[in-house]
């Protein structure tokens, strides 16, 4: 496959809203690029299909996301288990947006990783708000003491709210009413 080198734009204080009923889809291979997007993923990152195919998924990486989050997403599934994250992402324009971003490992017969995919819909204004802060914090001692004490704040922000990190996001994340059974089919169909 054919690596594209993408220029990353500057980023601009001005965020893309979209519809909730309006998924981004995207899979990539197991170093993170890009082989499938969908319309939706198009549309909203402001990428042409042929600017993607073959760029690393970290083009949409925004300069206010922690590494750290992305190091535990990746953790999760090199080791062949789903995650889900909460993310900002970087459009073509400098613009940005937020999803939430449920991240699946397709397997070959012999249990090898071979793709992955990643199912996103726009985040709610209440997870975008707790999600901010945090990351906010995270990213400044990220500045002054590297990933790994961003990743120790992040386990005490746990451990002071009694949660595991799949459990935090459980509970911000999770969807209500008929989403779900959406979201659900919408996973199959991509399957």
């Amino acid at each position: 496959m054919k690596h594209n080198i993408i220029y990353r734009p500057i980023p601009l204080d001005e965020e893309i809203k979209f519809s909730k009923k309006k998924f981004i889809v995207s899979k990539t291979d197991i170093k993170g690029y890009i082989t499938f997007v969908n319309k939706n993923f198009c549309d909203i990152s402001g990428y042409s299909e042929e600017e993607l195919i073959g760029a690393p998924h970290n083009i949409l990486r925004h300069p206010d996301m922690p590494r750290a989050i992305f190091f535990l997403v990746w953790s999760s599934l090199l080791k062949g288990e789903p995650v889900s994250g909460v993310v900002k992402n970087l459009a073509k324009s400098g613009k940005y947006y937020w999803v939430i971003a449920d991240f699946d490992v397709k397997k070959d017969k012999d249990g090898n990783i071979k793709s992955l995919t990643a199912f996103r819909r726009a985040a709610p204004q209440q997870v975008i708000d707790t999600m901010e802060e945090l990351y906010e914090t995270m990213l400044n001692i990220e500045k002054r003491q590297g990933m790994k004490g961003s990743l120790s704040y992040l386990q005490e922000y746990l451990e002071e709210h009694h949660m595991t990190y799949d459990e935090f996001l459980d509970h911000l994340v999770t969807p209500k009413g008929m989403l779900p059974k959406l979201i659900s089919a919408f996973k199959s169909m991509f399957g």
